[in-house]
């Protein structure tokens, strides 16, 4: 009797068995299944976003360290015929001088061939500042910071932690200058007259190109830059902003600008956004507690 029954329900006991051994491989196969469908209809989506997208929004978060990617996004919208303007949104800090310069002037392009609107969604102060003069208008949120327009160069003097743990500096040079911004000792007053001639230099370029995109006049750079930090209202008195307003309020004007009748915006690639925002946190981590341990000492 057992054999009969074993052998009438074996079809199924058969199946069970198979699901029972095989289980994770189908649940990966059926999750895969899934994200393919998916993925074909995203692709879809994203093929019509790419071929009718008419604006497109351009992020500039966190610290500017590296200007390679979004000097790359920048280049792709002004050779894009398709898209008609260009909003660039800021929430930085500043950065290092250089990649602030090539994303100010990648703009300053960009604003040739098409308008570019930036928006201050948190922080626009120093290098992201500079970044931003060249917009055909530069709208904050209420709640931003605006400013910050001086240069600063900083470093540490781990001299009495090195005696402290046994280790001495030894150094071979050529050229009285080429130890300036040592971390060894205390910088000779030489070596910070060399280095404050480098930094009034880039200041004075810094507020000469932000009178000339905003115009202003330079002899007034006490007024709105000296390093002087506005909330939005204040940056309008000073122009260093045009209005304050919203994200909503910063398309309106772009649509307007770019007289587009139907405006489509240009869909995001969110995995490039995730990871290029892993990758700014990270930064700003690594960074303050880099500065929190030097204070340490």
């Amino acid at each position: 009797m057992f054999n009969f029954f074993k052998t009438l329900f074996s079809p199924i006991i058969a199946i069970l068995d198979f699901i029972t051994k095989y289980f994770k491989t189908i649940v990966f196969l059926t999750i895969m299944y899934f994200v393919i469908l998916f993925s074909g209809s995203n692709n879809e989506i994203s093929k019509f976003q790419e071929d009718y997208a008419n604006l497109q929004k351009i992020e500039l978060t966190g610290p500017i360290i590296n200007s390679k990617a979004i000097l790359e996004q920048i280049e792709k919208a002004r050779t894009n015929v398709n898209i008609k303007g260009v909003l660039l949104e800021v929430n930085s800090p500043g950065g290092a001088v250089a990649p602030s310069i090539e994303i100010a002037y990648a703009i300053k392009r960009l604003k040739q061939v098409k308008p570019v609107v930036v928006y201050a969604s948190g922080t626009i102060a120093s290098g992201s500042y500079y970044a931003s003069i060249w917009a055909n208008k530069i709208i904050a949120n209420p709640g931003s910071i605006v400013g910050s327009i001086g240069v600063i160069f900083q470093g540490a003097n781990v001299e009495e932690l090195m005696e402290k743990i046994g280790v001495k500096a030894q150094t071979i040079k050529v050229g009285k200058y080429k130890e300036v911004g040592t971390l060894t000792r205390t910088w000779s007053t030489y070596e910070k007259d060399e280095l404050e001639k480098v930094i009034n230099d880039t200041y004075d370029m810094f507020i000469s190109d932000v009178a000339t995109a905003r115009n202003l006049k330079k002899s007034d750079s006490n007024k709105f830059a000296d390093a002087h930090i506005f909330t939005a209202r204040q940056a309008k008195e000073v122009k260093l902003i045009d209005e304050v307003g919203t994200m909503y309020s910063a398309k309106a004007e772009l649509i307007k600008l770019s007289k587009v009748s139907n405006p489509i915006w240009k869909k995001e690639d969110k995995i490039n956004k995730l990871i290029d925002k892993f990758m700014n946190e990270a930064v700003s981590q690594f960074s303050l507690r880099f500065m929190d341990s030097l204070k340490a000492y």
